[in-house]
């Protein structure tokens, strides 16, 4: 049974990361560590991670593909899992990421809306499981952030997480299924929040179309 690291990159996520880490503590197969990557935080983030027991690391330089390589290059465990602060990994999240595990460089799972109407829960998961799986037949698999877990070996040759503002998870992913390979873990389940649809769901989709086109900046800015 391979250990599992959880990593977190966050800034000025006070108001999510309690409920992503009781989601953890809720877990069916325990994390051997947790790792809060502050990434700048002006508000209460760096207490409450430290209060619920996670290790707490620094990353200054603003941006979260280099809260997310901080977070690797930290990790002491073979297997590293990754999720957002404001994500709420089910409980069998980490049990079914274990079973799927060997043969494999890295994982990743659905995900759907969390605090919407159940329909528009439904419907999110719905989509994104097809737009997953157009991506593989397609054979550039989509593995997010909020949802991914890599051996830290393979991740580490790789490459690690690219420099960029936006998609760097999807590159690493990519980069990982060059090395070996890589599996859609079906009962692996997140909900993450709908906090990007505040602008709309058109620029929502247009900007992920962006990204999944090639562009890597324009996602995460969180000082609007």
């Amino acid at each position: 049974m391979p250990a599992f690291t959880v990593v977190i990159p966050a800034r000025n996520e006070a108001n999510y990361l309690p409920q992503t880490l009781r989601a953890l503590d809720r877990q069916t197969q325990a994390p051997q560590a947790v790792l809060v990557v502050d990434n700048g935080s002006r508000d209460d983030t760096v207490a409450l991670a430290r209060a619920w027991g996670a290790q707490v690391l620094q990353c200054s330089e603003k941006g979260v593909a280099r809260a997310r390589q901080r977070g690797l290059e930290a990790a002491q465990t073979e297997w590293v899992a990754t999720t957002d602060a404001d994500s709420l990994p089910a409980p069998e999240w980490l049990e079914r990421l274990n079973a799927a595990a060997p043969g494999h460089v890295a994982l990743y799972g659905p995900m759907r809306f969390s605090g919407v109407a159940p329909h528009w829960s439904g419907l999110s998961q719905a989509a994104y499981s097809t737009f997953l799986h157009g991506a593989r037949l397609l054979g550039r698999p989509n593995l997010a952030g909020a949802n991914m877990a890599y051996s830290r070996e393979a991740a580490l040759l790789a490459g690690g997480y690219p420099d960029v503002e936006a998609y760097e998870d999807v590159i690493l992913g990519q980069a990982l299924a060059r090395l070996g390979e890589v599996a859609y873990v079906r009962g692996a389940l997140v909900e993450t929040s709908p906090r990007r649809l505040d602008r709309g769901v058109v620029p929502f989709v247009w900007q992920h179309l962006r990204n999944i086109s090639g562009h890597t900046r324009g996602y995460f800015g969180d000082d609007r």
